[in-house]
């Protein structure tokens, strides 16, 4: 008898077929395709928004053109994700806010991520808050301040990476994650795709440098590719890990006020500070050129060491700092 019931267990409690996925990695792809498009195609579609040799990006008109197209694109896209999230019952509107990464906000994850982030930047913040003296900003919150005044730093550090964190990690991960992509492609195929998103300003760079080779502008335009695509791979790892909007917004913003480290050259304080050390050698007969050569030496090497054992300990806090029960994926790091 045990052995009959056994064999009745096994055949009506077998495991059914599972069900294919409700799209494939490839449609999801095709998906951000079309999301990039409808971010970067309207840019040129209006005088306002289009660069010329008289207009450059970087005017304010030009910018809140732009900001107000790609905020409207971002709306777009992440209706039509969550349409696609929620339709035929497969998540609940909670479900699908928490797989975009709006719900919960993430408060810790976003000041761990950050932590984790600031730990790899260790040799620049040494040299923009030390040796450049920036810390007087931060001080007497110009930084801040800034934010709210300078056009193109509002969209450099705020609206840019807010849209772009929207569209490229918000709208588009759960795509990928719905149609069962690896996690090691879902971290590498979309910042490709965010990557190609900015090779439009090879255009820009061409029309509003039309004497420059166009080699020059190919490698630029390369750089670009090559760095915002490794951006877009560690936020999308961030983004899987800690479910968290807010943290990949925090960590890009503070990606983008610092700018690609320096990986060669001497560290010296920037031209803000060397207006004080002209005085001092016109008072000092010329004996500042040599203070500031030797502060130049050590200021280097500490900063080279920074760089490295930055590098070094954000590799070995990257599972600690990035943990959270809110992750959208199962991750072994």
């Amino acid at each position: 008898m045990p052995a009959i019931t056994n064999f009745l267990n096994r055949y009506f409690n077998k495991e059914q077929p599972k069900p294919p996925p409700p799209i494939s990695t490839g449609s999801a792809a095709a998906l951000l395709v079309i999301y990039t498009l409808i971010y970067v195609v309207p840019f040129y579609l209006s005088s306002t928004t289009r660069p010329s040799r008289t207009l450059s990006r970087d005017a304010p008109s030009v910018i809140r053109a732009r900001v107000t197209s790609v905020s409207l694109t971002c709306v777009i896209c992440s209706l039509i994700t969550f349409v696609i999230l929620t339709s035929q019952g497969r998540a609940t509107n909670g479900a699908a806010l928490h797989s975009m990464g709006y719900w919960p906000l993430g408060l810790a994850e976003a000041g761990r991520t950050l932590l984790l982030t600031a730990i790899l930047f260790s040799g620049p913040l040494y040299e923009t808050l030390l040796v450049d003296g920036g810390w007087r900003k931060w001080l007497s919150l110009h930084s801040v301040s800034s934010l709210f005044s300078e056009w193109i730093r509002w969209r450099n550090i705020i609206a840019g990476p807010f849209t772009e964190e929207v569209l490229f990690r918000s709208a588009s991960v759960p795509l990928m994650i719905i149609a069962e992509t690896s996690v090691t492609r879902t971290i590498f195929l979309s910042p490709v795709i965010f990557g190609l998103a900015h090779f439009h300003h090879f255009y820009e760079f061409r029309v509003t440098h039309p004497h420059e080779p166009v080699l020059a502008g190919l490698l630029r335009s390369l750089l670009q590719f090559t760095y915002t695509s490794l951006f877009g791979a560690y936020a999308t790892f961030l983004f899987l890990r800690t479910g968290s909007l807010l943290a990949i917004f925090v960590v890009h913003a503070f990606c983008n006020s610092m700018g690609l480290p320096r990986l060669w050259g001497r560290v010296e304080p920037s031209s803000d500070t060397d207006d004080d050390a002209e005085d001092n050698e016109d008072r000092d007969g010329g004996k500042s050129d040599l203070k500031k050569s030797k502060a130049s030496i050590l200021w280097s090497v500490v900063y080279y060491v920074l760089l490295v054992g930055g590098a070094v300990g954000w590799w070995k806090n990257l599972g600690v700092l990035t943990v959270s029960s809110n992750a959208l994926v199962a991750m072994k790091i």
